[in-house]
C-alpha cells in the first residue's frame, strides 16, 4: 500500500498538546515560530466547515474541530516537552502521569480520512428515512453511526469518535436536504 505521509513525518509520532480554549490559532503559530523543525515537524488544528446565514444568504464558515488541542508530529516528544517550558501560554502534551501517549495508528488514519491533507472537514449531505440517516457525500459517508444529534436548523451533526484515549463529543457540518416518513 503506498504512503501518502510527508518523508518528515514518517520519522514522527502524533502528539495532542491540551492548550487554553480560544488560543489554539495563536499558540500554534507561537510554537510554530519558537520550536525548531527538527524537534517540531509539523503543527496544526482541526477545522470543520458549516453553513452560517447572515444578511439573507447562507455562507461557509470554518470552526475548531477540536477546541482546546493543538495536535503536533514529533520523533523527540521528551526534547519538545522541554522547549514547551519556554513557550509563554500554556501547553501540556496529553499523556498519564509516566510518559506522553502518541495518538494510535487508527486515530490518525480516522483524522487523515476525515480532515485530509487540510486538516479540514469539509461539510456533508445526506437524507433521513424514517429516522435512518444515510449520508450521501462528504466525510461523515459511512460514518452515520457516530451521530449522535443532527441540528437541522444549523446544518451541524454532533459526533461521538474515541480520540485522545477517551470518547470526544464534536460537531461538523452535515446540510440534511430531505426528510421523509415511509409506510410499510
Amino acid at each position: 500500500m503506498l504512503d501518502l505521509r510527508d518523508e518528515k513525518e514518517q520519522d514522527g509520532l502524533w502528539y495532542v498538546i491540551q492548550v487554553i480554549s480560544g488560543t489554539e490559532e495563536d499558540t500554534m503559530e507561537m510554537l510554530r515560530r519558537q520550536i525548531s523543525k527538527e524537534l517540531l515537524q509539523k503543527c496544526f488544528v482541526y477545522y470543520y466547515e458549516n453553513m452560517r446565514k447572515y444578511a439573507g444568504e447562507w455562507h461557509k464558515q470554518k470552526k475548531l474541530l477540536f477546541p482546546g488541542y493543538v495536535f503536533v508530529i514529533t520523533g523527540q516528544v521528551d526534547s519538545l516537552y522541554l522547549e514547551l517550558k519556554k513557550v509563554k501560554t500554556l501547553t501540556k502534551i496529553l499523556g498519564d502521569k509516566d510518559c506522553f501517549i502518541p495518538l494510535s495508528e487508527g486515530e490518525v488514519e480516522f483524522l487523515r480520512g476525515f480532515g485530509g491533507e487540510e486538516q479540514l472537514v469539509g461539510m456533508s449531505v445526506g437524507f433521513i428515512e424514517n429516522d435512518k440517516v444515510t449520508i450521501t457525500s462528504g466525510p461523515l459517508a459511512g460514518k452515520e453511526g457516530c451521530i449522535r444529534k443532527i441540528d437541522r436548523h444549523k446544518r451541524t451533526a454532533k459526533i461521538q469518535v474515541e480520540m485522545f484515549g477517551q470518547v470526544i463529543d464534536a460537531t461538523v457540518g452535515l446540510e440534511i436536504v430531505r426528510k421523509t416518513i415511509v409506510d410499510n
